[in-house]
């Protein structure tokens, strides 16, 4: 499955003013519906919380980098067209 972590520490840490601090709330909140609307979901692992997908390609579509260990990410796909030597 893949997921990333979600670590806010500074969401609003460069805003000036309230109205600057709701604004970038609001645009936070309209990504994660998006998001949930295309089945992203929040998962709490270990007191760390992820954002997964369960189909890699949508995930990749939004170009999050997926934290999955790599032995978990790769698949082989043979190219036929490529001459083998066996």
């Amino acid at each position: 499955m893949s997921y990333f972590s979600w670590k806010e520490t500074g969401l609003t840490s460069d805003c000036t003013s309230l109205e600057a601090m709701a604004s970038r709330f609001e645009e936070s909140a309209k990504l994660m519906r998006r998001m949930a609307e295309k089945g992203f979901k929040l998962k709490r692992e270990k007191k760390v919380q992820l954002i997964i997908h369960e189909d890699p390609a949508i995930f990749d579509s939004w170009g999050f980098i997926n934290e999955e260990g790599p032995f978990k990410q790769l698949t082989l796909i043979i190219d036929e067209n490529i001459n083998h030597p066996i």
